[in-house]
């Protein structure tokens, strides 16, 4: 069943890259239920240590703004280039190259337009994060191009991959403006979020975001791209529980009955 709508893996190789990938991703998640956050947004300062001068480098801060550009930035150009560096490739490779180069401008323009912030960013978890968001599409592309010369699935999800892409970053980046809302220009302090889906999960942008990914797994139709999908996840959820428990010791009129990710269930 799971090869009718999954192209045939091309070498042991990239087999071996999907699971490690899965592998990181689901790691990352359960470091977060386990304390160690990467560091950003609310948890930056946290897991601070001393030790060797390579650590304290690593523990280095930079400002939010100048961070969260880093993360994305990189994989925005390498999303823009995939356009000349495979320029063919027919209508479903067009639809991945653009959505992942949306995906990751869409985060850039945020960056610099939308988003307020507060506190900052330690080095060690930009460099990580950004180092990942710059190797999983690239990997992803690269991967569907070598699809190029097996036959297409039986089941074409392309479409309705399309379709929940669109509601995915849609809904990602209208969550993503009502918290820019919360502060004014010279506030720095964090609020209880309101509107859109916030009075029934802390997250919801974390959910629209994993349904961006969920879209283009169902566009992309690669092993690789459904364990991204499913990592993403993973860490998200993880991440959304964390937050809600931070908001829980943070507020004490924070509502109780507000999920960390999915209404009325998580």
């Amino acid at each position: 069943m799971f090869q009718s709508f999954v192209f045939e893996e091309g070498s042991s190789i990239i087999t071996a890259i999907t699971v490690i990938t899965f592998l990181f991703l689901a790691y990352l998640g359960v470091s977060e239920i386990a304390g160690k956050h990467l560091q950003y947004s609310k948890f930056w300062n946290v897991n601070a240590n001393s030790g060797s001068s390579n650590s304290n480098f690593l523990q280095g801060k930079m400002s939010s703004k100048l961070g969260m550009f880093i993360l994305y930035a990189p994989a925005c150009v390498m999303g823009f280039a995939s356009f000349f560096m495979y320029p063919d490739g027919g209508t479903r490779f067009m639809l991945l190259k653009s959505a992942v180069t949306i995906h990751f401008f869409k985060r850039v323009l945020e960056v610099l337009f939308v988003h307020k912030y507060s506190g900052g960013m330690i080095l060690g978890s930009v460099l990580l994060i950004s180092s990942s968001y710059f190797m999983v599409p690239a990997v992803m592309i690269y991967i569907q191009h070598l699809t190029l010369q097996y036959t297409e699935p039986e089941i074409d999800l392309k479409s309705i991959g399309v379709l929940i892409f669109l509601v995915g970053i849609s809904g990602n980046f209208y969550h993503h403006y009502l918290l820019s809302k919360l502060r004014g220009s010279k506030e720095k302090g964090y609020k209880i979020p309101q509107g859109g889906l916030f009075s029934m999960v802390i997250c919801p942008h974390y959910l629209f975001e994993i349904l961006g990914f969920v879209g283009i797994s169902f566009i992309s139709q690669t092993s690789f791209s459904f364990c991204c999908a499913v990592g993403v996840a993973l860490y998200l959820s993880a991440r959304s529980n964390v937050t809600r428990k931070w908001y829980l010791s943070k507020f004490e009129n924070f509502p109780k009955n507000v999920k960390a990710l999915i209404p009325f269930v998580f």
